[in-house]
């Protein structure tokens, strides 16, 4: 399964909850910079907080505002999905972060706590890029390379 930001927040809660119901078993989760807690706390919601495209730290609070019912939302995992018990047995991911992106700390905490629980990741931050940039094809080369690291991950997942 693969998700793009918010998607990819669904994509992980989504990987942990057929872990729990048995199946079905996924073979892959392509997280493209997840929301991967939405208590919005890494340091990137401060360095890149605004300037660095569409994306906001005021957008994404706006987000949360509209989509947890509370702040308190923000502390479960299928808001955040970090802060799952565990992350044992979840397919194997790779994961994709931009450097200029206030979602870049989750997808790389989240990216940790895979690997930490033992899940295989293919861990990708892209330098200099911001968040979108996925979508940033042809005027972006590495929205390409990108494109093409999912598309090998899923290759080889299928294979």
């Amino acid at each position: 399964m693969h998700g793009d930001s918010a998607g990819a927040n669904l994509a992980a809660v989504v990987a942990i909850m057929a872990r729990d119901a048995g199946g079905p078993a996924l073979r892959l989760q392509s997280l493209v910079y997840p929301v991967g807690d939405y208590t919005l706390s890494g340091a990137s919601y401060g360095k890149y907080a605004q300037g660095y495209g569409a994306l906001t730290a005021d957008a994404m609070a706006w987000f949360g505002h509209h989509y947890l019912r509370s702040p308190v939302d923000a502390e479960d995992w299928r808001a955040s999905p970090i802060k799952a018990a565990s992350h044992a047995g979840v397919a194997p991911a790779i994961v994709i972060v931009a450097e200029c992106d206030v979602l870049h700390d989750d997808g790389e905490g989240y990216a940790e706590v895979l690997r930490q629980a033992g899940v295989p990741v293919e861990y990708r931050e892209y330098p200099g890029m911001i968040h979108g940039f996925l979508g940033m094809v042809p005027v972006v080369d590495d929205a390409m390379v990108a494109q093409r690291q999912i598309w090998a991950a899923f290759k080889r997942a299928f294979a």
